[in-house]
């Protein structure tokens, strides 16, 4: 797998709102930061954190575009990207929408993602 193919493989990962897709995609100390300021650190930490969106959204779209890579090797990559989803938040359309960055590291051959920071997009 190459840099690249996680963020495909992510992007599904997320489309499906089931942690045990997400899980595999994220290192045990994994740190996530959320758009509304929110830290999670660790994988159970992280995964409460999901789990809360994935039930709170539902039938939730999201996709990573305009990826500009900061650094990739053969043992680390970093990228900034902008986010976009959509779903149904109590029975209403929520759309929202900002910049991230993730960075992974490389284990056995497979890329995985150690933190990923997600920001409000502003004017």
């Amino acid at each position: 797998m190459r840099p690249e193919d996680f963020i495909k493989e992510y992007e599904a990962a997320l489309k499906t709102q089931d942690w045990k897709n997400v899980d595999p995609l994220f290192h045990d100390n994994a740190c996530v930061t959320f758009s509304n300021g929110a830290i999670h650190m660790g994988k159970s930490k992280v995964r409460i954190a999901f789990e809360n969106n994935f039930s709170m959204i539902k039938s939730e779209e999201y996709s990573i575009q305009n990826v500009r890579w900061v650094l990739k090797n053969e043992s680390m990559a970093a990228f900034v990207f902008e986010f976009y989803w959509e779903g149904i938040i109590n029975k209403n359309l929520t759309k929202g929408n900002g910049i991230g960055t993730i960075v992974l590291i490389n284990e056995n051959g497979k890329w995985i993602l150690l933190t990923e920071n997600l920001s409000k997009k502003t004017a």
